[in-house]
């Protein structure tokens, strides 16, 4: 348990960091889990996004054990996360999307991403 709290812990500062950086316009989690569950990473992203409230669009890419409960959590939660099950897919959209959010900033538009799920 305290090892799991620590990739929260972890998960989340690695989000602080990425975030504060402006130029950031998207985040795309890539997680090829052998040995770590996919669900303990899935629920310290949700964890993360939640703490920091994220504003830019996170794409997450989870393989490997566990991955259909990681998807289940994220689908359950209130966070706005983008699954995607390919990495070419997955950087793509991550690509598409930033884009979009620089333009709607250089516009001073404020953006609402919800999923269409």
């Amino acid at each position: 348990s305290s090892g799991i709290n620590a990739e929260y812990g972890q998960v989340t500062e690695a989000f602080k960091i990425i975030s504060s950086d402006p130029k950031v316009k998207a985040i795309l989690v890539n997680i090829f889990g052998g040995i770590m569950r996919c669900d303990v990473i899935a629920q310290g992203i949700l964890d993360a996004a939640t703490n920091l409230q994220l504003d830019i669009p996170l794409i997450v890419r989870l393989q490997g054990s566990n991955v259909k409960e990681a998807k289940a959590l994220m689908a359950l939660s209130n966070v706005k996360i983008l699954p995607i099950d390919s990495l070419d897919e997955a950087a793509s959209m991550a690509v598409k999307l930033s884009d979009i959010v620089g333009k709607a900033q250089e516009l001073n538009v404020k953006l609402d991403f919800s999923l269409g799920i």
